[in-house]
């Protein structure tokens, strides 16, 4: 074997050998950990997702060939330009939705207490919900929740959203049916507040602003934890972003502010915050793009998870995890959303923020691999498994 074949196969051996170590104390430390003292307020969006799947061929009326691959979709609407084409959706599941109930899920089978306010249906709360009103401490739907036609790839998903009812999610509609009093004592007394989906909901910045009046600092001097997580900004105008920004610090005073991104995200934000990096925004490696964004904005964490790998920048310091690895995803709707709650419950459990990196990947692997949020013990044991197999595709 060549001296640099050799040399890289040592790195990579140490750099594996070293994760496996890290995980395998992971494993053991969450089985001495209990998240059931921990308390999370989230809000305020609620979607009912079908799942979808395209019709590439149709060899029957029992049977197809989907299509594995965006590029296919775009091309397929491409050659129609200036025509007209017919594509054939085949609704796989339906499932609760939005960024606030598959976040919440997940923190309630993780074993955490969890109060939810948003779109959940009103008067009746819609079915789908009910897993989760079910296993929460207390729930208030506020509006009608939208909809959303999934529909996945291999490589990725296009989320088609009709969310009209995301109108009446506002802060007279939280006093109305919460009240004041009700609304500090869920937001003030959470360990973690996980306020998401800022893009779909057009009044966050009016609850944002309410909710500031309302708070007032721990008396301990204690700061929970403040998730913030924007869903795709894209459509929004870069001075409504700018405006969210510039809202989300404001909450430093009370939390430890977290802004939780995938990778399109960071760059989007750091194109708006006009921030000058090494290359092209979407061409810039992980680290730097995490560590601009986090000396730019000056949150007390800001965090980036591509599908791969996952970077932090924390108090000035950068934190990494990769892995682990499937081709093969059952089911990628949730997945980031799996992530921010294992992320935010390390930190609730006081982890490190490498351990809280190694979580979020780790529940959202198995999500995508087994299509619903682990309990802790299913946590473990996939953690246990990611060990095992660290460097491996699993």
């Amino acid at each position: 074997m060549p001296d640099r074949e050799l040399k890289i196969e040592l790195i990579l051996g140490g750099k594996w050998k070293s994760m496996q170590t890290k995980l395998q104390q992971l494993s053991k430390r969450l089985q001495d950990l209990d998240p059931a003292p921990l308390s999370v307020a989230i809000g305020f969006d609620g979607f009912v997702d079908e799942i979808v799947e395209v019709v590439d061929r149709r060899e029957s009326f029992d049977s197809y060939t989907r299509m594995t691959e965006m590029r296919q979709f775009g091309e397929r609407i491409s050659k129609a330009a200036g025509l007209s084409t017919n594509i054939e959706f085949v609704s796989k599941t339906m499932k609760l939705g939005g960024n606030g109930p598959i976040m919440g899920n997940a923190l309630v089978q993780a074993g955490t207490s969890v109060s939810y306010i948003g779109s959940l249906g009103k008067p009746n709360i819609h079915p789908v919900f009910k897993e989760l009103t079910d296993a929460c401490n207390r729930v208030f739907s506020i509006a009608e929740p939208g909809h959303t036609d999934a529909v996945e790839f291999d490589d990725g998903k296009i989320m088609l959203g009709k969310m009209e009812s995301m109108g009446d999610v506002n802060w007279a509609a939280l006093q109305s049916e919460v009240g004041d009093e009700e609304l500090k004592k869920i937001f003030g007394g959470a360990d973690l507040v996980a306020t998401v989906n800022w893009t779909m909901t057009p009044h966050m910045n009016e609850i944002w602003a309410g909710l500031l009046e309302l708070m007032n600092p721990h008396p301990t001097g204690y700061r929970p934890f403040f998730f913030v997580d924007l869903a795709d900004p894209s459509k929004r105008s870069p001075e409504d972003i700018l405006d969210a920004l510039e809202m989300i610090e404001k909450f430093s005073t009370h939390y430890r502010v977290i802004l939780g991104l995938n990778r399109k995200e960071a760059s989007e934000i750091a194109t708006v915050r006009g921030l000058t990096l090494s290359k092209p925004v979407e061409e810039v490696g992980l680290e730097e793009i995490v560590r601009a964004l986090g000396e730019d904005l000056g949150l007390w964490c800001l965090m980036v998870h591509p599908t791969f790998e996952a970077g932090a920048y924390v108090e000035g310091e950068y934190y990494y995890i990769e892995g682990p690895y499937t081709s093969k995803p059952r089911l990628t709707t949730g997945a980031g959303d799996n992530f921010n709650a294992g992320f935010c419950l390390g930190l609730m459990l006081q982890l490190g923020v490498e351990e809280a990196l190694a979580m979020g990947k780790a529940t959202s692997g198995y999500y995508v691999r087994n299509m619903h949020s682990p309990s802790r013990e299913q946590l473990v044991d996939f953690i246990t498994l990611w060990a095992d197999r660290v460097g491996q595709e699993f």
